[in-house]
């Protein structure tokens, strides 16, 4: 996977808890036009600690122009904020 590392914006549902589960997500490219992704399966959940800031990982699964591909989404909990980190 390669480094993305760009801002998404993300439709999510949140547990009573306040743990989010994200479903799809809207990426703008170079030239300005949106992808919408819909997320198919969230493969796993890990929670890291990067330069003091906590964030939640997710390493999913989606089906993106006919090709099944794996990516991480990262979540950063004290700004609210979603990542495509890796793809």
């Amino acid at each position: 996977m390669k480094i993305v590392a760009r801002p998404v914006e993300m439709v999510a549902w949140f547990t009573q808890e306040g743990v989010p589960k994200p479903v799809r997500f809207r990426l703008v490219n170079e030239e300005g036009v949106y992808t919408i992704i819909k997320i198919d399966r969230i493969v796993s959940k890990d929670k890291e600690k990067l330069a003091g800031n906590d964030m939640l990982i997710f390493k999913c699964e989606s089906m993106i122009k006919g090709i099944q591909k794996i990516y991480e989404i990262k979540y950063e909990l004290r700004t609210c904020k979603w990542i495509l980190y890796k793809m």
